[in-house]
C-alpha cells in the first residue's frame, strides 16, 4: 500500500516541476508565480531558497553545480553556487506576456518545451525543439496550457498534454526528432479535474497529476485504462516525479492559486509538496543533455 506523506510545508502559489537531484541526494522544485527555486534533501529537512525573481516554470537537467531552466524568456542556466544567471537560448516568443512551461529533453538532446500566455489566453501556447547549437523549431502551435511532456520508454512516442483538452495525446517521433499525432492515449472524465504534469515509470505506464482533482493517477497509454488514484490533501496537484537511489519514491507539488477561502479551509495542505512511498514501481532515469551539449556554457 502506497504510504503518503508531507515532503515540505512550502505552500507555493504555484509549485512546479519537481527534480530529482541524484549527485546532492535532494528534490528541486519552484513556486512559478514568486520566483523562488526550492532545494530539500530526500532525506533530511534540510532546505535552500533562492528568490531568482523571475518565473521559473522547469527545471530540465544538471550538471556540476548548475542547473538548466525554462524560464519566462527562454532556456537559462544557474549557478547553485555563484547564484550567477545566465540566459542561454531565448525563445523568440513575441509578446512579453508569453513564458516557458513544461518541458524535457528527447532522446536526441534536443529540449522540448512549451510556452503560454501569462493571464492563459486560449491558443497563444506553442511546443519547441530546440537542438544543441540552439536552433529552434516550432512544432505545434493553438496550446493553450503545454503541460505534462514524457516519452515511451524506447523513446518512439511522445506524451504531451495541453490542459484545457483534458487529454494525454500520443505522438511518433522519428529518427530526426519530428513528431506525428498517433492518437489520444487517455481522456480525463471533467470530474477527475484537469491533467497537469506528468511522468512514466519503468512499465511504460502514465502518472498524472490532477489540476483541481486532488489525486495523482496512474494510466496505461495504450488502451487509456485508469490504474490507480492516490489522494493528496491539497486540491490542485501540478506535477510528479520518481526520486531516490532506485526511483522508488513519488514527489509530488500542488499550488495554491486560484482557490476560494472554502476551498483553502477545505485543502490547507495545497501548496505543499508531498512524498509518495512503498508504490510497488520504479520510476526510470530522465533523459539529459549529452555531455558534448553546449547549453551550460
Amino acid at each position: 500500500m502506497a504510504e503518503l506523506s508531507t515532503f515540505s510545508t512550502s505552500q507555493n502559489i504555484l509549485g512546479e516541476s519537481p527534480f530529482w537531484h541524484e549527485a546532492r541526494q535532494s528534490i528541486f522544485w519552484v513556486d512559478i508565480e514568486e520566483g523562488i527555486l526550492h532545494e530539500q534533501k530526500l532525506f533530511s529537512e534540510c532546505s535552500i531558497t533562492w528568490n531568482l525573481g523571475k518565473k521559473i516554470a522547469v527545471i530540465l537537467s544538471w550538471e556540476g553545480s548548475q542547473l538548466l531552466m525554462g524560464c519566462e524568456d527562454g532556456i537559462a542556466s544557474f549557478n547553485l553556487l555563484t547564484q550567477e544567471w545566465k540566459l542561454g537560448i531565448p525563445i523568440e516568443v513575441g509578446e512579453s506576456d508569453l513564458r516557458c512551461n513544461d518541458g524535457a529533453f528527447d532522446a536526441q538532446g534536443n529540449i522540448l518545451i512549451g510556452n503560454m500566455n501569462m493571464q492563459v489566453r486560449e491558443g497563444l501556447g506553442s511546443l519547441y525543439r530546440i537542438a544543441e547549437d540552439g536552433g529552434t523549431f516550432k512544432i505545434l502551435e493553438g496550446l493553450t496550457i503545454p503541460n505534462g511532456l514524457s516519452f515511451s520508454l524506447n523513446h518512439k512516442r511522445m506524451y504531451f498534454i495541453d490542459t484545457p483538452t483534458r487529454t494525454v495525446k500520443s505522438y511518433l517521433i522519428d529518427i530526426a526528432g519530428n513528431i506525428s499525432f498517433e492518437k489520444s492515449a487517455v481522456v480525463i472524465p471533467e470530474n477527475m479535474g484537469m491533467p497537469d504534469g506528468m511522468s512514466i515509470d519503468e512499465q511504460g505506464m502514465l502518472w498524472v497529476a490532477l489540476y483541481g482533482g486532488a489525486a495523482v493517477t496512474r494510466w496505461n497509454p495504450f488502451n487509456g485504462e485508469l490504474l490507480e488514484t492516490i489522494a493528496i490533501p491539497a486540491l490542485h496537484v501540478t506535477n510528479c516525479c520518481f526520486a531516490g537511489d532506485k526511483l522508488k519514491e513519488l514527489i509530488v507539488t500542488s499550488a495554491r492559486e486560484n482557490m476560494t477561502e472554502i476551498q483553502l479551509a477545505m485543502y490547507p495542505e495545497s501548496g505543499n509538496v508531498f512524498r509518495i512511498q512503498d508504490l510497488g514501481v520504479k520510476g526510470i532515469k530522465m533523459l539529459s543533455h549529452k555531455p558534448s551539449t553546449t547549453f551550460f556554457q
